[in-house]
C-alpha cells in the first residue's frame, strides 16, 4: 500500500513528487511510456521559467525535476495507467503491463493535450515554428510574419499578444463567423498589425529546419501559399480527463473540479493539478505551483486520517 501515488509527469506531476518525497510519503509516480515529461518534453528553449536567466530546453527542465525528485526518494514507473479505482480508502491503479497498485492517496496530474490540425509535417516542425503557446514561444518572432489558427477567445488573445513583437499576425479562420466574444474580436479588428483571412483551411506546413510557410485553401477550391515563420494554432485544448470523467466531478469546460485554491477533488483522498484543472493559465510555472499545492493536500489528508 503506497501513501501517494502520482499519475503524470509533467511539471504538476514532478513538482507534486517532490514535495511528497520531501515528506517522506515515498510517492510513486506513473511516468507514462511515451510521454514522461509532458508537453515540455516537446519544446525547446523556455524563456519564461523562473531561476533560468538565460533560458533552458524544456526537455532539460523536465529532467532536471525528475532528478530532483528521485534525489528525495521518488519512484518512477514508466508505463501508463489504463484503468483507476478511486472511490474508497483504497485506491486502485492498474498499469499497461498488468500490475494493480494500491495507494492511499493518489494526484491526478495528467495534463490536457493541444488540439492539432492533423498536417503531416505539424509535429515534425513542432518547436521549430509550430507552436500552441504565444506567451511561451512570441518572443522569439521579433519583427516576423506569424499565423494564428482558430476564431474563439484564444485565438484572438494570441494573436493580440503576438503583435507585441510580429510586425504581421494572421489570423485563418475557415469561416467567417467567429465564435469569440464581440469585444475580444473588436480588440483584434482594431490592431493595425492583425490581417484576417477568413474562408480558407491550413492544408500543409513548409519549410526544411524551421517554418517557411503554409499552404491555405480557399472555399473555392484555389489555394495560396502565406509566407509566416511562425504557425501558432489556437482551436483549443482537452483535458486528459478519460480514466475518471466518470469518477470525479468536473467543470463546465470538462476540466476536474477542485474546492477553491485547494487540489481536493469531490473524492476523499483524490487530489488533482496542473493542466487537468487549469483551462485558463496553462503555464509550466502554475502547474508546479499547482503539484505543490496537491502533495501538502495529500500530506495534510493522510496525517488526518492516521490510525
Amino acid at each position: 500500500m503506497r501513501d501517494l501515488v502520482i499519475i503524470g509527469s509533467g511539471p504538476a506531476g514532478y513538482t507534486a513528487a517532490i514535495y511528497g518525497a520531501r515528506a517522506e510519503l515515498k510517492p510513486l509516480v506513473i511516468a507514462s511510456s511515451v510521454a514522461m515529461g509532458g508537453d515540455l518534453m516537446t519544446t525547446t528553449e523556455v524563456d519564461n521559467f523562473p531561476g533560468f536567466p538565460q533560458g533552458v530546453m524544456g526537455p532539460e527542465l523536465m529532467m532536471n525535476m525528475q532528478a530532483q525528485a528521485e534525489r528525495f526518494g521518488a519512484e518512477m514507473v514508466f508505463d501508463d495507467a489504463t484503468k483507476l479505482e478511486l472511490a474508497g480508502p483504497v485506491k486502485k491503479i492498474t498499469l499497461g503491463n498488468g500490475d494493480v497498485i494500491e495507494a492511499k492517496t493518489v494526484v491526478l496530474a495528467m495534463g490536457s493535450e493541444y488540439r492539432k490540425l492533423g498536417l503531416a509535417d505539424e509535429a515534425r516542425l513542432s518547436g521549430f515554428g509550430v507552436s500552441w503557446c504565444a506567451t511561451c514561444d512570441g518572443a522569439f518572432y521579433r519583427n516576423r510574419a506569424v499565423a494564428v489558427i482558430g476564431g474563439g477567445d484564444s485565438a484572438m488573445e494570441e494573436a493580440t499578444f503576438l503583435t507585441r513583437f510580429a510586425d504581421t499576425v494572421y489570423i485563418v479562420h475557415r469561416s467567417d463567423t467567429f465564435r469569440a466574444s464581440p469585444a475580444m474580436l473588436a480588440r483584434a479588428q482594431a490592431d493595425p498589425k492583425i490581417q484576417f483571412i477568413t474562408n480558407a483551411k491550413v492544408t500543409g506546413v513548409l519549410g526544411g529546419e524551421t517554418v517557411a510557410g503554409i499552404t491555405l485553401e480557399n472555399a473555392d477550391g484555389s489555394t495560396r501559399v502565406l509566407d509566416v515563420e511562425g504557425l501558432f494554432i489556437a482551436i483549443g485544448s482537452d483535458p486528459r480527463t478519460s480514466l475518471v470523467a466518470d469518477q470525479v466531478d468536473l467543470t463546465a469546460e470538462g476540466n476536474i473540479a477542485v474546492e477553491g485554491r485547494s487540489s481536493q477533488t469531490s473524492l476523499p483522498g483524490v487530489f488533482a493539478a496542473g493542466d487537468i484543472i487549469d483551462p485558463t493559465y496553462r503555464q509550466a510555472i502554475v502547474a508546479a505551483g499547482s503539484g505543490a499545492v496537491a502533495a501538502l493536500d495529500a500530506q495534510h489528508f493522510l496525517e488526518s486520517n492516521a490510525h
